[in-house]
C-alpha cells in the first residue's frame, strides 16, 4: 500500500475529462455546484457503471446460475466475469479464492461466524486495533461472547498510528486471529499491514484485513500481502451498493463450514442432510445481487482504465493541497496526523459542533461526512463527540478543496 503513494502519476491523465464522467457532479445543491468530499462513505460512480446497470435491467435480467433459458445464461455470464476481473485486480491465485458478498460488513461477518465458530474457544484471543471500523469489532464481539474468546486492542498515539511495540506484545499462543484495518477511515492512516500480517505468521496466527478504505486508492496485491482474508465494498470504490468481496486463501476456505443457508450453496438436500456445494458457491446462499455485480464489472475497467497507480498519485496530491489549505485556517483542528496518509482529513472547528459545522457547509453544496464514522472506540480515545471528515477521491479537484476551505471560513463567521 505504501509504496504507491507517489506524487507524479504514471502517465499523463485529464482529470477533468475523468470528472466529467460522473454525472452527480454536474448537480447543485442549495443552488450552488456540488461539492462531494464524502467518499470514505460511498463513492460516485461513473454513467458507464449507471448505463451497465440499466442495461441488464433492460435487456438481461434474470435469476443466475438455474436456468438453461439465453436470458438465464446470459445473466449467469454477465454476474460471474466479475468474480474474474476482481481476481485479476487484487492477484488472488485461485477464481474460487473470490467470494460475494454484500459488503465488507457481511464479509467480516462471514470470517467471524464461519471460521471463528469453528476455531474459537474459551480464553483465545482476537487482536483488533483502537482504530476500527464498527464491521470490524462487532462481529468478534460477537462470536468472541459466543465462543469465550477475548478480544485485545492495539492502541494507537495522538497523532492516529498504531503503537506497534505494544501489538508485538499482544500476540500470543492464545491469539487465534488478527483482525484490522488497511486504511482508518475516520482518520486515513494507512497501517503499517505488511509487518502486522509478518509477525502473525511468525506465530501461525491467521490474519483478516478489512480494505474497505484501501482498494479504492491503491494498489492491493492479496498474494504479496499473504492475509488469510481480505474484504471490502463496491460502492467504496465507484461501484453500486449492494455488493462486496470476501478474499479467502482456498485451503481455509475449503475447510470452513457454510454459515446461511439456502438455494445454490447446496451440493443435495434431503431432511436427513445436507451437503454443500463447490467453492466459492458454498458461501453464497439464495439471489444475490445480480445487477450490482454485473455493474461492478464495469466500475474495474473503469478503473484499470484509470489506472490505480495514477489514482494513488492523484489523491496524494489533493491530499497535501488540501492539509495546507485547511492547516492555515485558525481555529480548526485536523484529528489524525500520521505520517502515511489515505485522502481523508477530519477536523474539529473551535468552539463549533461537528454537525452543526456540517450542516452550514451543506448549505453552500459542500458535502462532508460529521459524527462518530461509526467508529466511536476512536472518538473516545480523544475524547470528542465526532469530527467533520472530508474524504476525497481523485474526481475531486483543487477547486473543490478551496471552496471546503472558503465554507469552513464561513462556518467560522457563521457562528
Amino acid at each position: 500500500m505504501q509504496e504507491t503513494l507517489k506524487t507524479e502519476t504514471k502517465t499523463a491523465i485529464d482529470w477533468e475529462t475523468i470528472r466529467s464522467q460522473f454525472p452527480v457532479l454536474k448537480r447543485e445543491v442549495n443552488g450552488q455546484p456540488v461539492v462531494y468530499l464524502d467518499n470514505g462513505a460511498s463513492s460516485q460512480m461513473p454513467q458507464r457503471v449507471v448505463d451497465r446497470i440499466n442495461a441488464y435491467h433492460s435487456n438481461e435480467h434474470s435469476n443466475v446460475h438455474r436456468g438453461i433459458h439465453t436470458l438465464s445464461q446470459q445473466a449467469t455470464d454477465a454476474f460471474e466475469s466479475a468474480r474474474t476481473k476482481v481476481k485479476k485486480l487484487i492477484n488472488a491465485r485461485h477464481l474460487e479464492e473470490i467470494i460475494y458478498t454484500t459488503g465488507t460488513t457481511d464479509s467480516i461477518n462471514l470470517v467471524a461466524q464461519s471460521y471463528g465458530r469453528k476455531h474459537f474457544k474459551e480464553g483465545d484471543e482476537i487482536i483488533l486495533s483502537e482504530m476500527e471500523h464498527h464491521a470490524n469489532i462487532v462481529p468478534w464481539q460477537m462470536i468472541a461472547e459466543e465462543t469465550g474468546a477475548k478480544i485485545r486492542v492495539i492502541p494507537m498515539t495522538e497523532s492516529g498510528e498504531l503503537m506497534m511495540d505494544e501489538y508485538h506484545k499482544l500476540l500470543s499462543d492464545r491469539t487465534k486471529m488478527v483482525a484490522v484495518v488497511h486504511v482508518s477511515n475516520a482518520l486515513g492512516t494507512i497501517n503499517p499491514v505488511e509487518e502486522i500480517i509478518e509477525s502473525a505468521h511468525a506465530k501461525d496466527i491467521p490474519v483478516l484485513i478489512d480494505g474497505a478504505q484501501a482498494i479504492p486508492h491503491s494498489v492491493v496485491d492479496v498474494q504479496k500481502l499473504d492475509a488469510e482474508f481480505y474484504a471490502f465494498s463496491a460502492h467504496k470504490m465507484y461501484g453500486p451498493t449492494g455488493f462486496g468481496i470476501l478474499y479467502g486463501k482456498k485451503e481455509l476456505l475449503e475447510e470452513m463450514p457454510p454459515y446461511r443457508g439456502g438455494g445454490d450453496m447446496i451440493d443435495k438436500v434431503t431432511f436427513e442432510k445436507t451437503t454443500w456445494n463447490d467453492l466459492p458457491h458454498k458461501f453464497e446462499a439464495g439471489t444475490p445481487p445480480i445487477a450490482a455485480g454485473v455493474g461492478f464489472t464495469e466500475t474495474i475497467d473503469f478503473l484499470n482504465e484509470v489506472g490505480m497507480e495514477n489514482i494513488a498519485a492523484r489523491e496524494h496530491q489533493l491530499l497535501e493541497y488540501a492539509t495546507t489549505k485547511l492547516n492555515e485556517i485558525e481555529g480548526l483542528k485536523i484529528i489524525g496526523t500520521a505520517q502515511n496518509k489515505a485522502s481523508v482529513i477530519s477536523f474539529l472547528l473551535e468552539g463549533i459542533h461537528p454537525t452543526d459545522a456540517g450542516t452550514i457547509l451543506d448549505q453552500k453544496g459542500i458535502a462532508v461526512r460529521t459524527g462518530h464514522h461509526c467508529a466511536q472506540p476512536i472518538m473516545d480515545h480523544f475524547e470528542i463527540p465526532g469530527t467533520a471528515r472530508a474524504s476525497i477521491s481523485f474526481y475531486n479537484n483543487e477547486e473543490d478543496i478551496d471552496r471546503l476551505a472558503d465554507g469552513i471560513k464561513y462556518v467560522q463567521e457563521f457562528f
